[in-house]
C-alpha cells in the first residue's frame, strides 16, 4: 500500500511541474518543463551522495578510525542482505542520521556526533539499521528526486513569472503570481507526503533489520526531544534535505500533518512498540557497550 501511495505521490509532483510548465509556457512550457524534470532527475540520480554528504560536512570513517561503528553498520548490512555503505561522521552537536545514495552499490550512511554522545549501543544499531532499510527500499534516491523536482518547479515557477509566462498572450499576471506562490508549497505538500510514508517502512524494515524494535523506538524518543533543543545549521541552510535525517533537524515542530516532513514521532514510536509486541522483543540485539570502552567517533 505504501508503495502505491508513494508511486501515486510522485506522479502527482511530476504532473505539477507539467502543469507549471503549461501555465507558464502552453504546450511549449509543459514540454520544456517535463524535459527539465528528467534532466534534474538524472542529475540527482547520480550525484544524489556527493550533494547531501557535502551540503552537511560530512566525514569519512572506517575500520581504522570508528571501529565499532563501522563494525556494527557491517553487521547490520550483512542482516540486511546489503553490500557495506560508506559510513560518515556529520560534524553536528544535533543527534541526527540519515543514509543516501543512488542504490544499494553506492551508498552511505551518516550520522551525528551528538547522535552518538547520547545513544546507546542498541538504540545506535536501531538507527543504522532504519537507514539501511532506507537504502534497501532505494528510499535515499526517491528522496532526492522528489526534493531536486521540489526545487526545480520553484524555479520554472519564479522564472515564468519574472520573464512574463505564456507566449500565446493569455497569460495573466494574477494567475502567475498565484502559480509562483502555490506551486511551490504544493511541492512541498508533496514531498513531505512522500517522506513520511516512506519513514513509517524504514521504522518498521529497520526494527526487524536490528531485531531491537523497541530500542529504535527509545532512540526516536531520545532524538526528537535532543533535536528540538539543537540547531542544525547545515540542514538550516539546506532544507530540502530535511526529509533524509531520521527525526526532522530543522527547527519548529514535528506534528502529523501536511506540512511536517516527518510523521510524528508518538505514531512512529506506537508502530515499533506494536511490531515489538509481535517478535516478542527476540534475540538479535547488540550486547550493551563494555564500561570505558573507547570513543564511537574519531
Amino acid at each position: 500500500m505504501n508503495v502505491v501511495k508513494t508511486g501515486m505521490l510522485l506522479a502527482a509532483m511530476t504532473a505539477l511541474f507539467g502543469v507549471v510548465g503549461f501555465s507558464m509556457g502552453g504546450q511549449t512550457g509543459m514540454v520544456i518543463a517535463l524535459g527539465m524534470a528528467a534532466v534534474t532527475n538524472l542529475f540527482a540520480w547520480w550525484n544524489s551522495d556527493r550533494m547531501a554528504l557535502s551540503a552537511h560536512g560530512a566525514q569519512e570513517v572506517d575500520a581504522q578510525t570508528a571501529p565499532e561503528l563501522v563494525q556494527m553498520v557491517a553487521e547490520l548490512a550483512q542482516r540486511a542482505n546489503l553490500p557495506m555503505p560508506r559510513v560518515y561522521i556529520l560534524p553536528e552537536a544535533q543527534p541526527n542520521a540519515f543514509a543516501t545514495g543512488r542504490n544499494p552499490e553506492n551508498s552511505a550512511v551518516a550520522i551525528s556526533n551528538g547522535l552518538l554522545r547520547i545513544l546507546n549501543r542498541d538504540e545506535i544499531a536501531g538507527v543504522m539499521a532504519h537507514e539501511l532499510a532506507h537504502i534497501k527500499n532505494r528510499d535515499t534516491l526517491l528522496m532526492t528526486v522528489t526534493a531536486t523536482l521540489a526545487g526545480a518547479i520553484s524555479t520554472v515557477a519564479q522564472f515564468g513569472f519574472m520573464f512574463g509566462g505564456r507566449s500565446d498572450g493569455r497569460s495573466h499576471p494574477i494567475m502567475g503570481l498565484l502559480t509562483m506562490l502555490l506551486a511551490p508549497i504544493a511541492a512541498a505538500i508533496i514531498q513531505f507526503a512522500i517522506s513520511r510514508s516512506r519513514e513509517y517502512v524504514a521504522d518498521r524494515d529497520g526494527g526487524l533489520i536490528s531485531g531491537r524494535p523497541d530500542a529504535l523506538a527509545s532512540a526516536l524518543l531520545k532524538l526528537e526531544a535532543a533535536a528540538r533543543g539543537t540547531l542544525n545549521v547545515s540542514a538550516e541552510q539546506h532544507p530540502a534535505t530535511a526529509p533524509l535525517f531520521i527525526v526532522n533537524p530543522l527547527a519548529g515542530g514535528g506534528i502529523d500533518n501536511m506540512f511536517s516532513t516527518h510523521p510524528s514521532t508518538q505514531n512512529r514510536v506506537a508502530a515499533l512498540q506494536q511490531l515489538a509486541a509481535e517478535m516478542g522483543r527476540a534475540g538479535g540485539g547488540f550486547a550493551a557497550p563494555r564500561p570505558g570502552s573507547g570513543p564511537w567517533s574519531r
